[in-house]
């Protein structure tokens, strides 16, 4: 089965990588960009026997940090 994992930065949490890219639109004449976050995408193939909670647990153990990080775990069709 193939999962994927979308990561982002929770509300309020800095982005300096989004604040640089923002900048650098900007800086390109790109008009009405009003804020900009950088994510990560995790691709994970798995036994089609993985359970939703071994897949929350690797999140939350390895994947993302919860402390600064929210995630989303999607089911991919084959």
């Amino acid at each position: 089965m193939k999962i994927r994992v979308l990561v982002s930065l929770k509300p309020g949490v800095l982005d300096p990588q989004g604040r640089a890219v923002h900048h650098a639109l900007e800086g390109l004449g790109f008009k009405g960009v009003e804020d900009v976050r950088i994510g990560r995408t995790i691709e994970l193939d798995v036994d089609d026997s993985t359970s939703d909670a071994a897949l929350d647990e690797m999140c939350r153990t390895l994947l993302a940090n919860t402390v600064i990080e929210n995630y989303r775990i999607e089911k991919l069709d084959r």
